[in-house]
């Protein structure tokens, strides 16, 4: 899942979630629809993920746009997903790569400690109401040298809602080796338009 006004991800019922699958791709950075755009988050995961095949889980992966990239990328996806009719979607799209879509809570993932080597968010964190909770809880999926990939920002000029970069670096420090700060609000691909506020990726290693 992605952006959404100020209500919380836990508060919203996954029939709101359910509602807007239809359409959900339609914005450049969901769907990925334009070549350019689809190559530019391409390039970037490149660079987050591991040279290598690795386990990465997808929370909260939507549709599915950046679980295809990694498979693409010849890593194994797990994506999970709290509105049912988001993860039928992902599941479609990711038929034939061997990923596997669930339906669950991204703050508390159904799934095993150590499952993974790489958990990848995008625009999750900032919608729930204890990211360093969450973060802790998150971290015991990785196995001993994985990563989070993490990609947050801060929207909106009366009412910003978000987790600057500063809170988020903040938050890993305690759970982390080493954390990489990543600006993406000069990358106009990755939007598809021009943007304004605070976007970013952090990489931080366990």
């Amino acid at each position: 899942m992605t952006r959404r006004n100020s209500s919380t991800v836990a508060d919203a019922p996954e029939a709101d979630w359910d509602a807007r699958a239809a359409d959900f791709d339609d914005e450049p950075d969901h769907g990925l629809r334009d070549p350019r755009v689809r190559a530019a988050w391409a390039d970037r995961l490149r660079g987050w993920l591991p040279g290598h095949p690795a386990d990465v889980l997808d929370l909260g992966c939507g549709t599915g746009s950046l679980s295809l990239l990694a498979a693409e990328q010849g890593h194994r996806v797990t994506g999970v997903d709290r509105s049912p009719a988001m993860a039928r979607r992902a599941r479609a799209k990711l038929a034939g790569h061997g990923a596997r879509i669930v339906c669950g809570d991204a703050a508390a993932p159904p799934l095993a400690p150590r499952c993974c080597d790489v958990v990848l968010v995008r625009h999750v964190l900032w919608a729930l109401p204890d990211p360093a909770s969450v973060l802790r809880r998150w971290r015991g999926l990785l196995r001993p040298g994985g990563r989070f990939v993490l990609v947050e920002g801060v929207w909106g000029t009366l009412a910003p809602v978000g987790v600057p970069a500063a809170r988020l670096t903040a938050h890993l420090a305690p759970l982390t080796r080493e954390v990489r700060l990543e600006r993406l609000s000069d990358d106009p691909l990755l939007w598809g338009k021009d943007v304004d506020d605070e976007r970013y990726a952090v990489v931080a290693v366990v």
